[in-house]
């Protein structure tokens, strides 16, 4: 046990950790991206989507709950981290890493601290309901919660389309150099797939991003539009 502690105390340990806790919260983006895009095939796939996940609670909420573990250890050790990298380097050395590290390396804390935020946007205002509460209640017309309205009423708001793409650049920012770190982390980087694996990263969170923000897209171009009589 303590071993173990000592491990994760170590900066190695909390690389891990982190590089950890970043998969599986990659496999979430993933599979909550697939199923948004639902929102395409119209309000029955998505309502039916949802009503699905509604009627199992108990595995619904312990997801939730190991979702929200995950992300506050990610968020934790990935502070701890870069106070640690701070503390160590030198004025000359910053400064020639900066000179050679791209973008979003240099962006990881901040891109992440934007995202984090718009989680909690995102959870008050699709989960709990607190932004724009009336559209929390509609329902469907086979009496469920209508998901698909909700989705297009909320995305018809020009300001919280824009907040919701840049909040998803950032997740491609994060995501970009982020992927590629977890097989470095993991001794999956080596001189032969050194290339592929570079570009692993941008092409998925590109994949991803471009996934989540043609909702919204799709919303203000008249593509994903209101049922009848829904207003």
């Amino acid at each position: 046990m303590s071993g173990a502690k000592s491990l994760f105390q170590s900066s190695i340990g909390k690389k891990f950790l982190m590089a950890g806790t970043g998969v599986f919260l990659v496999l979430f983006v993933i599979a909550h991206m697939v199923g948004n895009l639902q929102m395409f095939a119209g309000p029955e796939a998505i309502n039916s989507y949802a009503a699905m996940l509604k009627s199992l609670p108990g595995p619904l909420w312990g997801a939730r709950i190991g979702l929200l573990v995950f992300f506050l250890i990610h968020i934790v050790v990935s502070i701890q981290l870069h106070r640690e990298n701070k503390a160590a380097r030198s004025t000359e050395y910053v400064n020639q890493k900066t000179i050679q590290a791209s973008l979003p390396s240099r962006t990881m804390l901040l891109a992440g601290s934007i995202v984090g935020l718009y989680a909690v946007g995102h959870l008050l205002h699709f989960t709990l309901g607190v932004l724009l509460p009336e559209n929390f209640h509609l329902k469907d017309i086979k009496g469920r919660h209508d998901v698909y309205s909700m989705v297009v009423l909320g995305f018809q708001h020009p300001a919280v389309s824009l907040l919701y793409i840049g909040a998803m650049l950032s997740l491609w920012s994060h995501l970009s150099h982020g992927i590629s770190s977890v097989f470095q982390t993991f001794g999956l980087r080596g001189n032969l797939n050194r290339c592929w694996i570079d570009k692993a990263g941008p092409l998925l969170s590109t994949i991803i991003v471009l996934g989540y923000i043609s909702i919204p897209i799709g919303v203000l171009l008249g593509i994903i539009a209101l049922p009848p009589g829904v207003q």
